[in-house]
C-alpha cells in the first residue's frame, strides 16, 4: 500500500506538478486526449448537482406562499432547502476537488475523498462495459457521467463513477478503455470462439458512419412497450400519485371545506343517476386508456433515438434516450449469447424483448440492471431474431437451424397436476361446506371449476414452450408461460452443470439440467427433461465434462449422483475460464 500513499502525497497540494511534468488539470501540450496524466473532473459538476437540488424548492415554496399556509412557514421551508442546497453545493465542490483519475497502459486509477481517502486500481482487463449518462441538467451543460463496468459482484463495488465529464472526453475515454490492445499486456481474457471480431456482411448488420448499424428505433416499436407490465405499473403509480398531490394543491390553494363538501356531493347525485355497469365499464377504460398513454410517454423517452451497432470490430454499443441520453458499450469477447424474452401480453402482439449475456454485467441482485444489458427495445419478434444473428455472426436461425427437442408427457402432466390440483381442492372444500350448512349455496363448489379452464390453457402452453437443443457454438433453452424465454449460451463459457431431482420428479422419471456460467444470471436451466435425455444433452454440449460423475446402473443408463437429502449436485470447474 506504499505507492498509494505515495501518490496521495504527490496530489494533496493542487498546485504541485505531476509525474512526466504534467499539470494537476491533466493537460498534457501536444496530447490532449492522453488520460496518463492525474485529470479532474469537469467543475460544472457542481453546478449540475446544485440545480437538481434546488429546482424542486420553487413550486413547492411558492405552493406554501399561494396557499393558506402561514408565510412564516413558508419561509422557514424555503431557509431549510436554501441550507440544504448550500450543504450539497459544498459536498459536490469537495469531491470536485479531490477527485482525479488516470489510465495508464495497464490500469485505470481513481483516487477520491477528503476525510476519508480511496485508492482505486483496476487492471484494464478486468473493464467490462463503460457507460455515458447525460440527464437534462448535464445535456444543458455539456457534461456526461461516466460508470465504468468492473462485473464485480457487489453491487456497491461493481461499477465505478465519473461525475461529470466534458461529453467530448467522455467519449475519448469511453474509446480508450475499450480500444483493443495488443501484445502480451492485452491477454486472452475468456474468448474462445467468442473473441473473434465482427466482420462486414453479418447477418442484420447495415454499414454507417460510426460502424455497422445493427438496429434502430421504428416508430411502430413504441407500441409494443405499452403491452409490459412493468411499464403500466409504474405509470398508474404516478399517476395515483400525482393525483392525490394536486388533490391537496387544491384544497390548499382555492377549495374551502364547504366547496369540497358542495363539489363531492354534486359528483355523487350525478354518478346516482348513471347505471352502475356503465360507471364500471367507464372507470376501467380510463384506467387503461391513462395506463397505455403513461406507458407510451415512458417508452419514448426511454428509447427515442435508439441504436445498436458495433465499433472497432470489437465492440456493441447501445445509444437512446429523449430527455436522459444514455450510450452503453460493451466488449464483443464478454458476450456468452442472448437472451429473448416474450411477455404473455407482448407475445400476443407478436413481440419480444433481447438482452446480452455477457459477463461484468452482474450476477443475482446486480443482474436485474436490464438496462445495462438490454440489446433491443421491445419489438417484433423477427426483428429480434435478425438482431440476435448479427449480434452473434449466426447465418442460421435462432434455434440453431433444426426444431428444438420437445420434454416428455410427463412434464405435461405434473404441469397440469399443479395447475389443476388447487381448483379441484377448492371445489371439494366448498362442496362439503354447502352440504354441512345452508350458509353456502349448493352451486357454489362449480365457481372455483371455472378457473380450471384457464389454468389448463396455461399448463398446456408452459409445456409447449419446453424445448432444448444445440449447436456447434450454442446451447439453447425455452421455457416459460408467463414470460416465455429462449436463451441461446456458448457452449465454451459453460463452467459447470447443476443436476437437481424433487421427488416429484425422481417419481416420474424427470429432472432439472442448468448450465452454471460467468454470465448474465449465472445458471441458465433445462427444466422437466427426462433423465437420460437431460444427462445426454449435458454430456453432448460440453463433452467429458459430466463424464466422471455418471454411473451405471442395472439398466445401463447413466444417472448422476445426486445428494439423499434432495439438494442440486454441482459438478464443473472450480474457477471461471
Amino acid at each position: 500500500m506504499s505507492e498509494p500513499s505515495a501518490e496521495y502525497s504527490a496530489t494533496e497540494q493542487p498546485s504541485d506538478e505531476q509525474p512526466g511534468g504534467e499539470s494537476p488539470t491533466g493537460t498534457r501540450p501536444g496530447a490532449p486526449d492522453s488520460f496518463e496524466a492525474w485529470q479532474r473532473l469537469d467543475p460544472k459538476a457542481i453546478l449540475a448537482s446544485t440545480v437538481l437540488v434546488i429546482a424542486p424548492m420553487f413550486p413547492v415554496v411558492g405552493v406554501m406562499a399561494l396557499s393558506r399556509d402561514s408565510s412564516l412557514r413558508a419561509l422557514g421551508t424555503a431557509g431549510v432547502w436554501l441550507t440544504v442546497v448550500l450543504l450539497t453545493t459544498l459536498g459536490s465542490w469537495l469531491h470536485w476537488y479531490f477527485t482525479r483519475f488516470r489510465v495508464t497502459d495497464e490500469r485505470f486509477e481513481l483516487r477520491q475523498g477528503n476525510i476519508s481517502r480511496s485508492f482505486s486500481s483496476i487492471p484494464r482487463e478486468r473493464i467490462r462495459s463503460v457507460d455515458l449518462t447525460a440527464p437534462v441538467v448535464h445535456r444543458m451543460l455539456g457534461i456526461s457521467v461516466v460508470k465504468i463496468g468492473t462485473g464485480r459482484q457487489s453491487i456497491s463495488d461493481s461499477d465505478v463513477k465519473l461525475d461529470a465529464l466534458p461529453t467530448a472526453r467522455a467519449e475519448q475515454l469511453r474509446e480508450l478503455l475499450l480500444r483493443p490492445r495488443t501484445g502480451p499486456a492485452s491477454g486472452s481474457g475468456t474468448g474462445g470462439s467468442g473473441t473473434e471480431p465482427f466482420g462486414p456482411g453479418r447477418p442484420g448488420t447495415v454499414e454507417g458512419e460510426t460502424g455497422a448499424e445493427l438496429a434502430r428505433m421504428r416508430p411502430s416499436w413504441y407500441l409494443y412497450s405499452t403491452l409490459t407490465a412493468s411499464l403500466l405499473l409504474v405509470t398508474w403509480a404516478a399517476v395515483g400519485s400525482a393525483m392525490s398531490t394536486l388533490s391537496d394543491v387544491f384544497r390548499a390553494l382555492w377549495a374551502s371545506d364547504t366547496a369540497t363538501d358542495w363539489f363531492s356531493d354534486k359528483a355523487m347525485s350525478v354518478w346516482s343517476h348513471v347505471p352502475v355497469w356503465l360507471v364500471v365499464v367507464s372507470a376501467v377504460v380510463t384506467v387503461l386508456l391513462g395506463g397505455l398513454l403513461g406507458a407510451l410517454a415512458l417508452s419514448v423517452e426511454m428509447w427515442w433515438g435508439f441504436r445498436l451497432t458495433r465499433e472497432n470490430d470489437t465492440t456493441l454499443r447501445t445509444r437512446r434516450g429523449l430527455l436522459t441520453t444514455r450510450a452503453v458499450s460493451l466488449e464483443r469477447r464478454r458476450l456468452r449469447g442472448v437472451e429473448l424474452a416474450e411477455p404473455l401480453l407482448l407475445r400476443w402482439a407478436g413481440g419480444s424483448r433481447l438482452t446480452a449475456v455477457a459477463t461484468g454485467l452482474g450476477q443475482g441482485a446486480t443482474s436485474g440492471r436490464s438496462d445495462n444489458k438490454a440489446l433491443l427495445p421491445p419489438a417484433p419478434r423477427g426483428v429480434a431474431e435478425r438482431t440476435a444473428a448479427g449480434v452473434l455472426e449466426r447465418s442460421d436461425s435462432l434455434e440453431g437451424g433444426s426444431p428444438l427437442r420437445a420434454h416428455p408427457r410427463t412434464a405435461l402432466r405434473r404441469r397440469l397436476t399443479r395447475a389443476l390440483l388447487p381448483v379441484v381442492a377448492v371445489s371439494v372444500a366448498l362442496a362439503v361446506a354447502a352440504a354441512r350448512t345452508e350458509l353456502i349455496p349448493w352451486w357454489s363448489w362449480s365457481v372455483p371449476l371455472l378457473a380450471g379452464f384457464p389454468a389448463a390453457a396455461f399448463a398446456w402452453d408452459a409445456y409447449r414452450n419446453l424445448g432444448h437443443g444445440h449447436s456447434d457454438e450454442y446451447l439453447v433453452t425455452r421455457y416459460g408461460t408467463g414470460v416465455k424465454r429462449t436463451v441461446l449460451l456458448q457452449r465454451e463459457g459453460i463452467i459447470g452443470w447443476r443436476i437437481s431431482q424433487s421427488p416429484v420428479q425422481r417419481l416420474t422419471g424427470l429432472l432439472t439440467v442448468g448450465a452454471t456460467t460467468a454470465a448474465g444470471d449465472g445458471c441458465y436451466y433445462v427444466p422437466d427433461a427426462g433423465a437420460e435425455q437431460g444427462l445426454a444433452f449435458a454430456e453432448r454440449c460440453v463433452p467429458g465434462l459430466l463424464e466422471p460423475f455418471l454411473e451405471k446402473n442395472s439398466e445401463s443408463a447413466r444417472e448422476p449422483t445426486i445428494p439423499p437429502n434432495d439438494s442440486p449436485s454441482e459438478i464443473g470447474n472450480e474457477t471461471t475460464p
